[in-house]
């Protein structure tokens, strides 16, 4: 067996991890606050359309990242790993402030949205740079027989740029009351970011060019035109293609599903309390995380295709009945009330009566119901405003477990991919190459589930569907099982490095 030297590929590793980490924090920030975000950018009239308006702003990120791979990836394979993910670092980061400045609808009117749209797109160009530098660098420095154990502590940085967006989050809110976060104190967590993006320019700065990028230019063998060489030759398309419809595709959804898609399930259909949501996803994404480089090792011993399609397949089983149990745990109609109180409001200027109803349940679980009356209609027609419930601790940690059982899914999907893309790809054009299936899988077809989920659960809940909660599951079960059958039948992987 060669020796290696760990501790300089440690070295590259904390490198690109730490911005990596960086990168999918500021990109998840905006995913994080998209309940606050859709009440400060978008008109306020109909929450529903404000907040399905924010998640589409939010998938346009998503929906740009494949341009953002040609583009840098293009630079990546011309000038080297280095200097591209320095710039979309900077570019990443200086979007990301630039969000938690702009003014609010009220006072720009629809400059607003407008801004945050074109710096939301070029959140995505730059996140469509990031990952594949990142990934092709820690390969072209690890070893051959260990490339899914190393590139895999690359595949934590998007679940622990998540949970550090959460944590900050909760930390703000704490330190603030809620009318100050509400008010400003959201936009915290995005001018936190440009101090964390500057620690990581200057590491990165430091940091020297790939070895096999160094020595493919020293050689000469560098690609003149990454792009046709990339796309323009048929053989190498064809992995592309595989690459994206037999692993990437079903990858992202899967992947945000788990992750993002919880999330939101469980703010907006289950109508839990906004922290306590926080709390138990962060906790399930620190008891899953270990499991990416579990699974990266594991695909050094048995094959990188083998765990993915599994993970794929357990999700494609599993996603409806534990979807099922979590809206059934939050359900409080089937709960034993042990004690109600209600206060009541009444709005002289606008003439709209509120009031209030607080529940508290035998099992611990609360409940809080605000029911509006506008008395300027006739007849009176009270509208539930808003419903928010707060778990017992056994039906909290019930829901932390589902959540996990998740995201475990995702490090099998997940974990092993870096490696499996680095390898599907020679050195020349590997950069320009793994971006694009990558960032169309992950920005495409994983992007726009929050989007779509969300929109399958409203219009069936209009509709009248007892079970509408679980419609917004058939886009990523459909998607997940098409990536899982064309992986299974065509997928061949040899390493071509």
């Amino acid at each position: 067996m060669v020796k290696t030297d760990t501790k300089g590929i440690w070295k590259v590793i904390s490198a690109s991890s730490m911005g990596t980490l960086i990168e999918w924090y500021d990109f998840y920030i905006f995913g994080s606050l998209a309940v606050v975000i859709s009440t400060k950018f978008f008109p306020s009239g109909n929450p529903t359309a404000a907040f399905l308006s924010t998640l589409a702003t939010f998938a346009a990120g998503f929906v740009v990242r494949p341009f953002g791979a040609l583009f840098f990836g293009r630079l990546g394979d011309l000038i080297g790993r280095k200097y591209t993910f320095m710039a979309t670092l900077l570019l990443m980061g200086g979007a990301t402030f630039l969000i938690g400045c702009i003014p609010s609808y009220e006072t720009i009117g629809f400059v607003a949205p407008l801004l945050v749209l074109v710096l939301r797109l070029l959140q995505g160009l730059a996140l469509g740079g990031e990952y594949g530098g990142a990934a092709t660098y820690v390969a072209e420095h690890a070893p051959e027989h260990q490339r899914g154990y190393w590139t895999s502590w690359i595949q934590t940085t998007a679940t622990a740029g998540l949970f550090v967006s959460l944590m900050v989050i909760l930390i703000t809110r704490s330190l603030l009351s809620e009318e100050a976060f509400d008010t400003w104190g959201w936009r915290v967590p995005f001018w936190i970011s440009i101090i964390m993006v500057y620690v990581s320019y200057l590491i990165r700065k430091r940091m020297s060019e790939s070895p096999e990028f160094a020595k493919a230019k020293a050689d000469g063998k560098t690609s003149k035109n990454p792009l046709k060489e990339s796309f323009g030759h048929k053989y190498n398309l064809k992995f592309v293609l595989l690459a994206l419809f037999g692993a990437t595709m079903g990858q992202g959804v899967v992947w945000y599903t788990g992750q993002f898609y919880a999330m939101s399930f469980m703010k907006t259909v289950m109508n839990l309390e906004t922290s306590q949501v926080d709390t138990l996803l962060g906790i399930a994404l620190v008891m899953g995380t270990p499991f990416f480089v579990f699974f990266g090792w594991l695909s050094d011993k048995i094959g990188r295709k083998k765990i993915m399609i599994a993970g794929m397949f357990l999700a494609v089983l599993l996603y409806r009945p534990i979807y099922k149990t979590m809206y059934e745990t939050a359900d409080v109609s089937s709960k034993t009330v042990a004690k109600t109180e209600s206060s009541a409001d009444l709005d002289r200027e606008k003439n709209i009566s509120t009031a209030t109803f607080h529940y508290s349940f035998t099992d611990g679980s609360k409940a809080t119901k605000i029911i509006s009356t506008d008395l300027n209609k006739m007849p009176f027609a009270p509208e539930t405003k808003s419903t928010i419930i707060t778990l017992s601790p056994n039906d909290k940690w019930l829901l932390v477990f589902l959540v996990w059982v998740q995201v475990l899914f995702v490090t099998m999907v997940y974990g092993p991919i870096a490696a499996f893309l680095v390898e599907l790809f020679p050195t020349r054009i590997r950069y320009t190459s793994m971006s694009l299936p990558y960032h169309v899988g992950n920005g495409i077809f994983g992007g726009l589930l929050p989007a779509i989920s969300t929109y399958l659960v409203t219009n069936a809940k209009e509709n009248g569907d007892p079970e509408f909660y679980l419609e917004g599951l058939w886009y990523p079960i459909i998607v997940a099982s098409l990536s899982m059958v064309i992986g299974m039948i065509y997928l061949d992987h040899k390493k071509r490095n």
